[in-house]
């Protein structure tokens, strides 16, 4: 490794639905993260890495910050708090063409509490002209001191290198702490919950999604090198179970078959995915449902 090698962790804030996890996904070059048109999409804190030969950044993708409705909430927003004195740098994903909501009020009156340096992503610019975009850089520019601000486009990739040479120049040497060809640090049986809980996301009503959680129930390799997975798809009323099922059990289907097509790519094997559809009612509200679903 070289002398002057770098390395060090960085958060990724905003509102709900602003590109965080697209963002990142473009940054490290694979799809790590799940995306959806829906808020509230990420749960976690999820480590995304891209590593050259000069540096290694390790991203970490944190629940966008909202004012909390249930106990799930309250975690998901405790969770993105919680990062930001613990990196080397922040990135603060707006959007071009959103404007600032009070959402984005209450996150910068958080960023003027930390020592952290703290970088103005402008993301989707690719909706908007350069003059709404400066407008929006002014906009922020009078409310903190950022480190940088960068207009990027996390769908059609620009300045992309731009905002990781702005991330490395925070960073000090250090090792590399995850092996080269390590894109997460989060084992198959979450990415692949994940991929059911995106597809879920995809094709199902606006209310239901957010009270859908996947547990895995099995994961094993069978005969011929195909991965056998057994995974129970909770939501909390019995109404949205029928809604997930679907007539004839074609949604049900529809997700299993989408989220199988990710699975192979993922795993580079067939596979053979068995879904079913259970009730846990408010759940997002009952402490040990929480730690059970895996949000400690």
């Amino acid at each position: 490794m070289r002398d002057d090698f770098r390395s060090g962790f960085v958060t990724v804030i905003g509102r709900p639905n602003v590109g965080k996890s697209t963002l990142i996904n473009a940054m490290v070059g694979q799809k790590v993260l799940i995306i959806s048109d829906k808020p509230q999409t990420t749960r976690n804190r999820i480590q995304a890495v891209y590593t050259t030969e000069e540096y290694q950044i390790v991203f970490l993708d944190t629940p966008g910050i909202h004012k909390p409705r249930n106990k799930l909430g309250e975690y998901m927003v405790r969770t993105a708090r919680t990062t930001l004195n613990e990196v080397d740098a922040v990135v603060y994903v707006v959007e071009a063409d959103g404007g600032m909501g009070r959402g984005d009020l209450f996150i910068l009156d958080m960023l003027q509490k930390v020592k952290t340096p703290v970088i103005l992503a402008v993301n989707k610019i690719d909706r908007v002209n350069s003059q709404q975009v400066e407008e929006v850089m002014n906009l922020f520019r009078k409310q903190i001191d950022f480190a940088d601000m960068i207009p990027v486009s996390a769908v059609r990739g620009d300045n992309l290198n731009i905002i990781r040479g702005a991330i490395v120049d925070k960073l000090e040497k250090g090792p590399r702490y995850f092996p080269d060809d390590m894109i997460t640090d989060q084992p198959e049986r979450f990415i692949v919950s994940e991929i059911i809980r995106e597809k879920a996301l995809e094709l199902l009503e606006q209310e239901v999604p957010h009270g859908i959680a996947v547990d895995i129930e099995e994961m094993e390799k069978g005969n011929g090198h195909i991965v056998r997975i057994y995974a129970n798809i909770y939501c909390e009323k019995a109404s949205h179970k029928g809604i997930i099922i679907g007539k004839n059990g074609a949604m049900l289907k529809e997700i299993g078959k989408r989220a199988r097509q990710d699975m192979e790519r993922l795993l580079g094997s067939g596979v053979y995915l068995e879904l079913w559809v259970k009730v846990k009612k408010d759940w997002r509200n009952v402490e040990g449902s929480i730690r059970n679903f895996g949000f400690h």
